[in-house]
């Protein structure tokens, strides 16, 4: 469910720019137990990600998504890069620009 609710989260992202930036890759190959998929645009932007269930068949049972994305900002041309983990923990992603929060 996690991996649904991301996916279609960034994808909407991706197609919801005002641009007219077309598909130039999208594959995908979704098994009962793991999945994978991308998506890149004219624009630059990019989709990138692999799950997988772990702990099936008990009550511990969870989705663990590791990915990216990546766009170019109109402006700058500048490229950003988002990786991250998504699973029981949440969603814990890493860039360069985002900001990193202090060790406690």
């Amino acid at each position: 469910m996690k991996f649904l609710i991301v996916f279609v989260a960034l994808f909407a992202l991706a197609v919801a720019r005002p641009n007219e930036a077309g598909i130039v890759r999208l594959d995908s190959d979704v098994q009962p137990d793991k999945w994978s998929s991308v998506l890149e645009t004219s624009d630059g932007t990019k989709i990138d990600q692999d799950g997988v269930l772990k702990n099936v068949g008990t009550e511990h049972e969870a989705a663990v998504v590791h990915g990216s994305y990546s766009w170019v900002d109109e402006k700058t041309g500048e490229k950003f890069t988002v990786t991250y983990v998504a699973d029981e923990n949440g969603f814990q992603p890493q860039g360069a620009h985002l900001p990193v929060a202090p060790l406690a």
